[in-house]
């Protein structure tokens, strides 16, 4: 069997932080790396795709010292949605400046808000040197919804196809989707990556409704690894003073009530609010991880074997 892999790369929401208090979860925002029988997929553009892509370009360079017989990098990146902090990383990502590169870009969007024109908006020409078609890579940016799925078939390019017409040979990696509307202003997608009879589900930027989200635990029933939003103490949370319930973000409770409801195999709480430094997550992962088995806290570098 090939390799199934999750590699945290990003774990914070809302901005990075940058101070020593925050070494040991890491303050880059979200992103999260997955190797799937071969296939490079990245979900989010937070600042943790920095490091992903300078190691992608390493292993370019390293495959062949002549530059025409390197091993081209070719992977996808799948976004949540196009809030600042899961997309601040993508014109840091090397791979989009090399010319035989071929980068794919999936995210929400149809002839209204294309997905294209947000990131040419948001994240270039204005906003950096460069505009999207100057981009050296080969770049494909597709729009999705809820009728279609991505199908990574053995090397070969991904392709977009309808749900109704997905067909999942033995060593096709599949990604399939929804949209949840719980997260301002135009509400997130959730993913799930299928691979030999295993799935991934990647759920960040979602807030549970009272006695669980019945679409969302139909979507991720019997999956062996739940990345779950868990942004919030329960506490913060219900804060009278400052309450945080409407903004789109789940508490750990919320999710670890996913992880029953879906019969999740293993959940991995990710997205910490920016101000919860190693001390607070520390408390916070005693109070969890001592009393659920197959539960984990995120980290910079966290790595997962889905087997």
């Amino acid at each position: 069997m090939e390799n199934f892999k999750v590699k945290f790369r990003g774990v914070r929401g809302s901005f990075p932080v940058a101070d020593k208090r925050f070494l040991q979860y890491g303050g880059n925002t979200s992103c999260v790396e997955i190797n799937a029988g071969g296939h490079v997929i990245i979900l989010d553009a937070g600042t943790g795709i920095v490091k992903a892509g300078d190691e992608l370009l390493e292993q370019y360079i390293s495959s062949s010292l002549e530059t025409e017989n390197r091993t081209a990098i070719n992977t996808a990146i799948f976004l949540s949605h196009i809030h600042q902090d899961h997309l601040l990383g993508l014109t840091f990502f090397k791979p989009i400046h090399v010319p035989s590169a071929e980068i794919n870009i999936f995210g929400d969007g149809n002839e209204q808000s294309d997905l294209k024109e947000n990131l040419s908006n948001l994240v270039f020409g204005k906003t950096f040197p460069l505009d999207i078609h100057e981009i050296n890579c080969k770049l494909n940016i597709h729009n999705i919804c809820d009728d279609y799925a991505v199908i990574f078939r053995p090397n070969s390019s991904p392709e977009l196809i309808k749900k109704d017409e997905i067909c999942q040979q033995d060593d096709d990696v599949l990604v399939t989707f929804y949209k949840s509307y719980v997260h301002p202003q135009n509400g997130v997608m959730i993913y799930k990556i299928s691979y030999k009879g295993k799935s991934v589900i990647y759920a960040t930027d979602k807030e549970c409704y009272f006695g669980g989200d019945k679409k969302f635990i139909q979507f991720a029933k019997n999956c062996d690894l739940l990345i779950h939003d868990a942004q919030y103490t329960s506490e913060d949370y219900m804060n009278p003073h400052s309450p945080k319930q409407g903004f789109g973000h789940s508490t750990y409770d919320m999710a670890l009530e996913a992880m029953h409801q879906s019969n999740a195999k293993n959940l991995v709480f990710f997205h910490y609010e920016p101000s919860y430094d190693d001390v607070k997550l520390d408390r916070i992962k005693e109070l969890y991880t001592s009393k659920e088995k197959n539960v984990y806290m995120a980290y910079e570098g966290f790595e997962l074997n889905i087997e």
